[in-house]
């Protein structure tokens, strides 16, 4: 399969790419053990966790904009259905159909949140959960120019109680390896913004700071492994602990019942 990935769209065959690759693969391995039924998955990607999700679902469908990667993963998985749309609303998609739906690292892309997760709803069984990652915002090192906004754990548990009948929140962190990583990364990114005496990190639109963050999100990921190979190659999702903390993770990870 091609690869269509940019620094958010996480590689995982670039080698400088490890330490994000293996913290999105972390929520597949974390929400395994709450597959079940007919899962639908919003915003799949190129399939990064599909293999860990069709072992424990009755049946699997997918809905992502990307129509090229929508038609590889039909030809790779063709158990599975998938569907491509930008979102919301999930065209195609049936009202109570779901027993699970999973979306890691997608709402903070999406413009209207709250037609999101009332979608969300919409397609949900009676009594079916969903579980979303995002990124925490209170651990982000620079204003990324992909993420319509982002959430602190309060603000988003706060949004997701006004739609569910239940909603809870963890989130996923790092071990020391992980926060030995992170710190080098924030190292980097703050001597990086010295040189912003325009602070156009904000001030640009988000077309416009996409060009010059996409150059230096990669020259620094590669910067940090060349510094410390051992460290970027070594770490796997094992590093990556779901925790109760929500508010201090690096990802939240929110879990809702219609």
């Amino acid at each position: 399969m091609s690869k269509v990935f940019t620094t958010e769209i996480t590689s995982d065959q670039l080698p400088s790419d490890n330490p994000l690759h293996q913290r999105l693969l972390k929520a597949y391995v974390a929400v395994e053990d709450y597959i079940v039924g007919n899962v639908l998955e919003i915003g799949c990607g190129e399939g990064r966790g599909i293999e860990l999700i069709m072992e424990k679902a009755k049946s699997y469908t997918a809905i992502d904009k990307i129509e090229e990667v929508i038609n590889k993963l039909k030809v790779k998985y063709p158990e599975g259905r998938f569907l491509s749309s930008n979102i919301p609303p999930f065209k195609g998609l049936d009202s109570n159909s779901f027993d699970t739906v999973i979306s890691f690292q997608v709402i903070e892309h999406i413009q209207d949140d709250v037609f999101f997760l009332k979608e969300i709803n919409r397609v949900l069984k009676p009594g079916g959960k969903a579980y979303l990652t995002t990124p925490n915002r209170v651990m982000s090192l620079t204003r990324n120019p992909w993420h319509i906004r982002e959430y602190t754990a309060d603000e988003l548990l706060s949004l997701a109680q006004k739609h569910f009948a239940e909603a809870s929140m963890k989130g996923i962190t790092g071990d020391d390896k992980v926060m030995a990583y992170y710190e080098r990364n924030k190292k980097a990114v703050e001597k990086i913004a010295r040189f912003d005496f325009m602070n156009l990190q904000q001030r640009l639109p988000a077309g416009l700071y996409k060009i010059p963050y996409e150059l230096l999100n990669r020259w620094n990921r590669n910067k940090l492994k060349d510094a410390d190979d051992q460290l970027v190659a070594s770490i796997t999702h094992e590093n990556y602990p779901v925790t109760d903390e929500a508010s201090k993770a690096l990802d939240l990870f929110l879990m809702v019942e219609k």
